[in-house]
């Protein structure tokens, strides 16, 4: 795979992330709300990295 293919599957899982970790306030499930908010958020902030990491110094 090429680094913009990377970044562009990093992106859409980054944001992927995000919807998990906010999908809790909109279901209104409180009882999976915490394990939810971990997950989304550990997805979004790793894969937010990698595609920094990963595409650096590209133009």
């Amino acid at each position: 795979m090429n680094r913009a293919t990377v970044r562009t599957l990093l992106t859409i899982l980054m944001y992927a992330g995000v919807g998990i970790f906010l999908l809790p306030y909109a279901v209104g499930k409180a009882s999976t709300a915490p394990l939810l908010m971990l997950l989304g958020g550990i997805v979004a902030v790793v894969c937010g990295l990698l595609r920094c990491y990963l595409t650096e110094g590209e133009e």
